[in-house]
């Protein structure tokens, strides 16, 4: 029996993405989460999710960074990014970095059946509108590096990645990851050997290669009239 975890910070727009979601394939089994701690926690507690519809700009996540942290830490689960941002660019590095399908938050229901149906079969999928132009869109050489270099972190390395890129000191990974202190300290030496860096200032700068800008807050701001209006 497939199943499918939907990660979107917004009720309606899941409660949208499921009704589709089980017209599209029966006996879909359905989960929701709100933010990325959700996300990966409910992959951790052993849950069998076969994919998941991951919002690039929910809570904890930014960009790429979430799409990143599933590759590494449950390469076994597909993931289908979702976003209000069409860019053919944000979609050729989603894909490279282990997207199996892109659809924007414009597409219809029956995009997402489609995409749904197609990936479950271990296709990727694109909307037929953005195809051309993301076919014509280069990897980036450095992206495609970097998700290669992402990818070889085992999932506790990634975890300690995460945890150095929020500004956590070795003592507070280890009490947030229930580990000794020694062991992060071989973590983060292996992490800075796969990852070409020298210290912990530039482990988090490649993490934070992959943030993108959010276009609904961008929209969200240049609605707001000027201060006095």
């Amino acid at each position: 029996m497939p199943s499918l975890l939907i990660a979107d910070d917004h009720p309606l727009f899941r409660a949208a993405l499921r009704g589709a979601a089980v017209d599209a394939v029966d006996e879909l089994q359905v989960r929701e989460a709100g933010s990325l701690d959700e996300v990966l926690g409910i992959l951790e507690s052993g849950t069998d999710i076969d994919l998941v519809l991951l919002d690039l700009h929910m809570p904890g996540n930014h960009g790429l960074a979430g799409l990143a942290a599933i590759r590494a830490q449950h390469p076994g689960v597909a993931v289908v990014v979702v976003s209000a941002n069409d860019d053919p660019r944000v979609v050729r590095r989603a894909l490279d970095h282990g997207a199996a399908g892109y659809l924007p938050k414009s597409s219809g229901l029956d995009e997402l059946r489609d995409a749904i149906r197609a990936v479950l079969a271990c296709e990727q999928w694109l909307p037929p509108a953005l195809r051309a132009a993301v076919s014509r869109t280069r990897s980036d050489s450095g992206d495609a590096d970097l998700a290669a270099r992402l990818a070889s972190l085992s999932p506790q390395q990634f975890r300690v990645l995460t945890l150095v890129a929020q500004g956590l000191l070795n003592k507070q990974i280890a009490d947030r990851l229930d580990v000794q202190e020694r062991t992060v300290k071989a973590h983060l030496s292996a992490i800075f050997e796969r990852l070409g860096v020298r210290n912990r200032t530039q482990a988090g700068v490649v993490l934070r290669e992959l943030e993108l800008s959010d276009p609904a807050r961008q929209m969200d701001v240049s609605a707001t009239p000027p201060a006095g209006m």
